[in-house]
C-alpha cells in the first residue's frame, strides 16, 4: 500500500488530546462529524466561524492525506476521537518524532499511520516544505519507506499485526471475522468433545 500527498503543517511541539478533539465532543459514539470538530478552538472563532487564516480552514489542507507535526503528537488523554477526528478530515498519517504511546496503538486501530522520524529527517522535511511548500510526499507501508523528490529514504517502524490490518483495510474485528469459518470449525469440535461433568 503505497500513497502520495502534500503535507499539511502544525509544527507545534506536545499538542495533546484535548487540542486535537476538545473534551466536549466525546459524548458521541460515532465518528461522523468529528473532522469538521478537529482542531476545533484553534480553527474556529467564538462565534464559530471558520478562521481562514488556519491552515485546516484551506482548500489545499482539505486535498492532504498527511500531516506533519512537532514532537510528541497527541499526549494527554486516551480518547479515541482523536485518531476518529484526524481520519474524518482526511487524514492517513501523522509524521512526528515521537507519539504518546496510547494515541500510537488507538491510531493503528483506526487505520491513521503514526509515521515515525529521526529529528534528522524531520528538519529536512522541514526545509524541503520551506523551499517548496508544494512538495508531495510518498508513503510506502508494505516496505516501511517515507520519502520525497530529492530527499532520503527514511524507513519508519510499525508492528506487524498493526501493518497486516492495515494493508488489509481490516480493524481487529475485521481481522477475527476473516477466520470466522475456521472459529466455527474449532468451535464445533471443542464443544462435542467438552465434557461439562468434568472436574
Amino acid at each position: 500500500m503505497q500513497f502520495d500527498s502534500t503535507v499539511t503543517q502544525i509544527q507545534v511541539d506536545n499538542i495533546d488530546t484535548d487540542q486535537i478533539i476538545p473534551a466536549r465532543f466525546l459524548k458521541t459514539i460515532s465518528k461522523d462529524g468529528l473532522g469538521d470538530q478537529l482542531f476545533f478552538d484553534w480553527r474556529y472563532n467564538a462565534d464559530g466561524s471558520p478562521k481562514p487564516e488556519f491552515i485546516l480552514n484551506t482548500e489545499k489542507a482539505k486535498a492532504s492525506k498527511v500531516l506533519f507535526a512537532g514532537d510528541n503528537f497527541g499526549c494527554g488523554s486516551s480518547r479515541e476521537h482523536a485518531p476518529w477526528a484526524l481520519t474524518q478530515y482526511g487524514f492517513q498519517a501523522v509524521i512526528s518524532t515521537s507519539f504518546a504511546d496510547i494515541f500510537k496503538q488507538n491510531s493503528l486501530k483506526n487505520r491513521l499511520l503514526p509515521l515515525v522520524v529521526s529529528k534528522e529527517v524531520h528538519q529536512q522535511l522541514r526545509e524541503a516544505l520551506e523551499a517548496n511548500p508544494d512538495l508531495r510526499v510518498s508513503v510506502n507501508i508494505e516496505a516501511q519507506t517515507f520519502t520525497w523528490p530529492g530527499g532520503p529514504v527514511a524507513s519508519f517502524p510499525i508492528d506487524a499485526f498493526a501493518k497486516h490490518c492495515l494493508l488489509a483495510g481490516v480493524d481487529e474485528i475485521g481481522y477475527v471475522q476473516q477466520h470466522e469459518e475456521q472459529i466455527k470449525a474449532y468451535e464445533a469440535t471443542r464443544f462435542a468433545t467438552l465434557n461439562t461433568l468434568a472436574g
